[in-house]
């Protein structure tokens, strides 16, 4: 049967299955921090912990306390979770700590759980590219499901909301320093490994927040501005925004058309700019997320 629904509307009916707030996007926000918990504490086992690659964290404290201690890694991140947890509650709020005390407690228990599935390489690169990407897949889901995994993913979580950094600058700012920790405490080469780990894990955590589906926006210098802006509203189905501008050397008011489109969209974009007027200057770059009728909603 087909849908009487406009796209625009269907979409709109789609992200209202899961609303913002309420106990279904509650039961998603458990759902995501279990699942992200597990493939994290998969990729510890089975990549990061068998090389000793502490590519940061507490995941990489607890590498460090097993290499000096024989420590089992569970307990030492179940221990240094707590203070952490604390200052979470108090920094972040009640219900910031809630989500992530689920995270916290079931971190170190899948690592708990699963500290006996096999091992599929100890070559230390490959082990240092998949850790990274399991890893980077976990807290990305874990963060898209509004938690945390304890740890010093807090403190990273703090540091953004106090200092404005973005999270991925926080997460290498801390990490950076366990790494160096674990360039003296077991290697040189260890670290230089977990660096590796550590580049993807941010790459990963970034493409699982905002996304794989990257939109294009595009600035659109022409005089035909009118003309123009028929063609991408009429041809292209995309509405678009008239900003003011002036030239910087002829201080000639010149309106600039700005467009958001798809990535496949991009080509039909060129064409019809090129057929409407040659000489128009178009500028063409990502946006990572784009909210709002005509793309998508926030969930």
């Amino acid at each position: 049967m087909s849908s009487s629904y406009s796209p625009s509307e269907r979409r709109k009916r789609i992200a209202e299955r899961i609303p913002a707030s309420g106990p279904r996007r509650n039961v998603l926000d458990v759902f995501l921090i279990t699942l992200g918990s597990l493939i994290t504490a998969l990729a510890f086992n089975m990549f990061l912990l068998p090389s000793r690659i502490a590519s940061g964290g507490v995941s990489g404290l607890s590498i460090l306390a097993e290499a000096w201690f024989g420590l089992e890694p569970a307990f030492t991140q179940w221990a240094l979770n707590i203070p952490l947890f604390i200052a979470g509650v108090l920094l972040l709020g009640r219900q910031y700590g809630l989500r992530s005390l689920l995270g916290s407690v079931l971190l170190p228990l899948f690592v708990y759980l699963t500290s006996n599935w096999p091992v599929p390489t100890t070559n230390p690169l490959l082990a240092s590219l998949y850790g990274g990407i399991g890893v980077g897949l976990g807290l990305g889901i874990v963060f898209r499901g509004r938690g945390s995994t304890g740890g010093l993913s807090i403190l990273a979580q703090i540091i953004q909301k106090y200092t404005g950094f973005s999270f991925s600058l926080s997460v290498v700012l801390l990490d950076g320093t366990v790494i160096l920790l674990a360039g003296f405490a077991l290697s040189p080469e260890n670290a230089l490994y977990a660096l590796i780990g550590l580049y993807i894990t941010g790459k990963v955590i970034d493409a699982v927040e905002m996304g794989l589906g990257y939109s294009k926006v595009a600035y659109i210098i022409s005089n035909h501005k009118e003309k123009m802006a028929k063609a991408i509203l009429e041809d292209l189905d995309r509405g678009l925004t008239e900003l003011a501008g002036r030239g910087g050397f002829t201080q000639e008011n010149r309106p600039v058309l700005m467009v958001v489109v798809g990535q496949n969209e991009v080509t039909r974009l060129k064409t019809l700019v090129r057929s409407v007027d040659p000489d128009a200057f178009v500028i063409i770059g990502n946006t990572y997320e784009v909210l709002g009728k005509g793309f998508k909603r926030e969930s």
